[in-house]
């Protein structure tokens, strides 16, 4: 049977499902890279992957192809499905944080998310201040008010999507398309931090005080103290991390 009919009929075999599974092995390949336990010079093929999670062809093969467009892993004629040394991997996918933050070197992730936040946010607040539009200015204010209630509240899953909503907008808002390139991985430390049980019940008030006082000053259209404010949340993340 040709390879285009042997594909055709995994995808009829998938029944739908193929989605979900390419989710699953997706997942349970990038965290095996991600931890290490899948070294650099590791080799797979697609009949191992499929041997190994009882997924078609087709799943195992399109799986690939997203690890490959993060360069996790790259493909040869004769030499097959290789991991890539962690200096080629593309560190700022969204995907591949997720996975680092679910792997035994979570720690180690966290330091490096946290050091860039801490280099990034605090400029990114200080331009929102500066270029932000009215509607814009408007919604932080809201969203530090959202903040405080939930956080007073002890609402802990509604008090993480205003928190990602919050730190996305200053990065979205801030006139530089770089730094608005990373919300979707500061979105999943925000979540990994909650679902890892590593946020307090309630949020520290030196912390609520300081997401209000970033949305006031970029309200007010101060820069400085939009900065300020920001290094002091930041600052409260390293400290609760155990980052020094």
């Amino acid at each position: 049977m040709s390879t285009a009919t042997s594909d055709s009929a995994d995808d009829a075999n998938d029944g739908g499902l193929s989605p979900a599974m390419h989710e699953r092995v997706l997942d349970a390949l990038g965290v095996a890279i991600a931890s290490g336990r899948l070294g650099p010079g590791s080799r797979l093929t697609l009949e191992g992957l499929q041997q190994e999670y009882g997924v078609s062809r087709t799943v195992a093969r399109d799986t690939m192809k997203v690890l490959e467009s993060m360069n996790l892993v790259y493909s040869r004629r004769r030499v097959g499905i290789v991991v890539q040394s962690p200096e080629r991997w593309n560190v700022y996918d969204p995907k591949l944080v997720r996975w680092r933050l679910a792997s035994e070197r979570r720690a180690q992730q966290y330091a490096s998310l946290t050091e860039l936040r801490i280099a990034v946010e605090p400029i990114a607040a200080a331009g929102a201040a500066r270029r932000a539009s009215a509607a814009e200015r408007s919604q932080l204010v809201e969203l530090a008010a959202d903040l405080r209630r939930l956080g007073e509240a002890g609402e802990l899953e509604a008090f993480l999507a205003a928190d990602i909503a919050y730190h996305r907008l200053v990065l979205t808002s801030c006139g530089n398309e770089m730094f608005s390139s990373l919300e979707g991985m500061v979105a999943e430390v925000l979540t990994s931090r909650t679902k890892q049980g590593l946020m307090p019940f309630k949020p520290r008030p030196e912390a609520l005080d300081a997401h209000e006082a970033v949305a006031a000053a970029v309200a007010g259209g101060d820069a400085t103290a939009a900065e300020t404010a920001m290094h002091h949340i930041l600052d409260e993340v390293r400290n609760a991390m155990g980052l020094h």
